[in-house]
């Protein structure tokens, strides 16, 4: 599935494959991830000083996982954005809230640029978002943010996101969120949800 911002382009997701390389003189998913994720920009990621073995490591778990999925995000094309989709029944937040049936666990990550672009990141977010809901049988989008990246509360809140309670997880402490599909739509306004 695509999906287009007006003026900033078209957004769209592959399967993110850690050994997969564009060609030629590309680099491969893995490398990518790890110049992203190591960058100061990323440090919520907790991954700043992962070696490059390290990220092809965590991807290729996650590759293999049933119940946790990532994808390479594009804009007009080219890798931009990272996207993970969980099942929080088995990953995540295991015993840390009651799912529901729909529940559908979400993680984001906006490569650094050197040159912003007012709004990309909030256009990523929508397209995952999008891109979750989707699938039918997705009712709800679950985060769970560190408390302290008030950057991502926001661009949460801006497409319906509603905290619910801080969490304690091993790594962190989280920002339990929640967003319907209908909070989404509401709040996107300009986009058919499919049902």
């Amino acid at each position: 599935m695509s999906s287009t911002a007006p003026a900033l382009g078209t957004f769209s997701v592959r399967p993110l494959d850690p050994t997969r390389a564009s060609g030629g003189e590309s680099p491969s998913d893995a490398e990518l991830l790890h110049r992203w994720v190591t960058h100061p920009k990323a440090a919520f990621w907790m991954m700043q000083d992962a070696k490059l073995e390290d990220v092809e490591r965590e991807y290729m778990r996650i590759a293999a996982h049933e119940h946790h999925d990532a994808f390479m995000g594009l804009h007009d094309g080219e890798p931009a954005f990272l996207m993970e989709r969980y099942d929080p029944r088995h990953v995540e937040l295991v015993g840390l809230y009651e799912p529901e049936p729909g529940d559908v666990g979400m993680h984001f990550l906006v490569a650094p640029t050197d040159t912003p672009v007012h709004g990309f990141t909030r256009a990523v977010i929508t397209a995952v978002m999008r891109e979750l809901f989707a699938d039918p049988a997705t009712r709800r989008v679950v985060v769970e943010p560190d408390v302290g990246n008030k950057a991502v509360h926001a661009l949460n809140e801006a497409v319906g996101f509603v905290p619910e309670r801080e969490i304690q997880k091993p790594e962190k402490a989280a920002l339990l969120s929640f967003c319907t599909r209908e909070r989404f739509e509401a709040a996107v306004g300009d986009v058919e949800v499919p049902r």
